[in-house]
């Protein structure tokens, strides 16, 4: 997973500010942060990681709660709302939230989609393709990767409305509804947010 940080991009450009944003996004919803990007995320500036000052107030929220909270407290809330062993207190699986279960249809029609964009799970994940984590892995290969017939904005809104769009918000409003969350509400918080504006940018495209 990719651990870059968002920075303004007063020096960097949207579209590497944008898959920045996706890449982080995977790495803190695919695992329990590391020291190191704890460490990062503390001394992070808190100035709009992407273009327009819309996303400031959700990322200084989620860098006060890196701040406020210690390593070992936040892999603990992970671990309790997304860990453990059988059901996990908040889904983080498109399936389950497009049809209510797991292993549905939506992950059948994403592994279609993923073939013909030439992805595929590596065998070491042990999660599903729907996963949130794997999808913003997605979307950051489809903004940066080297492969312009793959990586261009039409396949980015096409694989974000079918596949991220319908269901992410909902993801957002379980977990910042649970009463353990506290950094990943803010993160939640950021995380529709940052939703709202791809979801008006790939608008604009239509």
């Amino acid at each position: 997973m990719n651990n870059d940080l968002p920075v303004s991009t007063s020096t960097l450009d949207e579209e590497t500010a944008r898959a920045e944003v996706y890449g982080l996004l995977a790495a803190l919803y695919y695992a329990p942060p590391s020291t190191e990007l704890m460490s990062q995320l503390r001394v992070a500036v808190t100035e709009a990681p992407a273009a327009g000052g819309f996303l400031e107030e959700p990322w200084r929220e989620v860098v006060a709660a890196t701040r406020s909270m210690g390593d070992d407290e936040v892999a603990a809330e992970f671990e309790s709302l997304f860990g453990g062993v059988g059901k996990p207190e908040v889904f983080l699986f498109g399936s389950h939230y497009l049809s209510g279960f797991l292993n549905e249809k939506p992950l059948a029609a994403l592994r279609g989609d993923l073939a013909l964009l030439g992805l595929s799970r590596d065998e070491a994940m042990p999660e599903t393709e729907d996963h949130i984590a794997y999808l913003c892995e997605v979307m950051r290969y489809l903004i940066a990767g080297d492969d312009v017939e793959v990586a261009n904005l039409t396949q980015q809104q096409k694989f974000f409305t079918a596949h991220l769009q319908p269901w992410v918000l909902q993801m957002c409003d379980a977990v910042e509804r649970h009463p353990k969350a506290r950094f990943y509400a803010a993160l939640a918080g950021f995380t529709r947010a940052f939703f709202n504006v791809e979801t008006q940018g790939f608008d604009m495209l239509v």
